[in-house]
């Protein structure tokens, strides 16, 4: 079997590259993406409210597999690449397929990060990547019981309110001692807090995890903190960021950091073969959200259909979700050297606090009221500075 471009990966940012290249002109060569789960790429950014019945299957859905077919793009699935031979332009899937490629773009994403805790492989014990994991916590939160969710940060808390509302009795621990400890100041974090356990969430900051621990049948039972406390959980999500996937990369022998280098035209160290999305590494950046890894699908669009261009960093703003509560967050979060501006009703349960430099903005944190969020983001966006913005709705 032999393709004019193999994409081995078939998430969001590969799906982004082919809607890229189908919108432009210049490529008609044969396109075989390979992906390892058993259905076309879909929205892992709706998998939170997926999770939590907000929206339906179909919400999620970025091409249909009729798509491929009416843009001539072949589609295989369920089948991980397993070796690459980048010398011979060749590689192999699981299934035992050989494919000849003129080039290939590496998009493998990344995997959830499961810390070495002593228990950490026992039967209930998980991420939080995929539609498959959904289906998992689903059918766990059908039996009931306690769900402990290792991990604080946004996927966290969107993984916990997800469990909570399919019934289970949801704890989260967080090791920092407030939530969201990167976006928010802790006033910020204990408003939100309170209002997650106000809903039935319960929260333990500062929360070391000492061991898990199972039952003879190797199913997890409970969670053993350092301060000698056990939560009984009958599933455990693993919410602690994630490890980008550069096995087949590494083993080929491609130049890696902490991902895949690549230099400003998404190529990597080995002739004729790309990256791009959670796997890649273009200076000292690895990627995580949507916005850049957008733009670095365009750039590679283009330099795969022979035109000249080149990735560079940009500010970048993400877009946080929890069901129920509006929260906004840009900048420098409690700025040095910095005078402040702070505002709180308690009645209405607003607050805003402002940090200036020079009488500049430079950070800034909405809770509740969010309307003057977009001014903030455009002052910082205009001044170059490193965005984290949100709406937790």
């Amino acid at each position: 079997m032999h393709a004019e471009l193999v994409i081995v990966g078939n998430g969001m940012a590969a799906a982004r590259l082919v809607q890229e290249l189908k919108q432009g002109t210049g490529f008609d060569g044969r396109i075989l993406m390979i992906g390892r789960e058993p259905r076309p790429a879909y929205n892992r950014v709706l998998l939170s409210p997926l999770l939590a019945g907000e929206v339906e299957d179909q919400a999620l859905e970025l091409h249909s597999f009729d798509w491929y077919v009416q843009q001539g793009i072949e589609l295989l699935c369920n089948d991980p690449v397993v070796v690459l031979e980048p010398e011979r332009h060749r590689l192999r899937t699981g299934s035992g397929k050989q494919i000849q490629y003129d080039q290939l773009v590496l998009a493998t994403g990344s995997n959830a990060s499961l810390p070495p805790l002593p228990g950490i492989d026992l039967n209930g014990v998980m991420g939080f990547r995929t539609w498959q994991d959904v289906e998992i916590m689903r059918e766990a939160a059908a039996k009931g019981g306690s769900a402990v969710v290792i991990g604080g940060g946004l996927l966290g808390l969107e993984a916990a309110e997800g469990l909570r509302k399919l019934g289970m009795t949801t704890r989260v621990l967080q090791r920092s001692d407030y939530l969201l400890n990167r976006q928010l100041d802790r006033h910020a974090a204990t408003m939100l807090q309170q209002t997650l356990e106000g809903r039935g969430l319960e929260i333990i900051t500062s929360a070391g995890v000492e061991c898990l621990q199972g039952n003879e049948a190797g199913q997890v039972t409970s969670v053993i903190l350092k301060d000698g406390r056990t939560l009984p959980a009958n599933l455990i999500v693993v919410a602690a960021g994630v490890t980008p996937e550069i096995s087949l990369a590494r083993a080929a022998g491609l130049d890696c950091d902490r991902a895949i280098n690549v230099d400003s035209e998404l190529r990597t160290s080995a002739v004729d073969i790309f990256a791009l999305g959670e796997c890649c590494q273009f200076e000292d950046h690895t990627y995580g959200l949507v916005a850049p890894i957008w733009r670095q699908a365009k750039v590679l669009a283009k330099v795969l259909r022979g035109e000249s261009e080149q990735y560079a960093e940009q500010p970048v703003a993400t877009q946080l979700k929890v069901s129920g509560i509006s929260l906004f967050s840009c900048g420098e979060i409690d700025a040095q050297n910095a005078s402040v501006v702070e505002y709180h009703d308690p009645e209405l349960g607003d607050y805003r606090k402002l940090w200036l430099r020079d009488e500049k903005l430079v950070g800034a944190v909405l809770f509740g009221d969010t309307r003057q969020s977009n001014d903030y983001f455009e002052e910082l966006l205009t001044r170059q500075a490193f965005l984290y913005s949100g709406q937790i709705h």
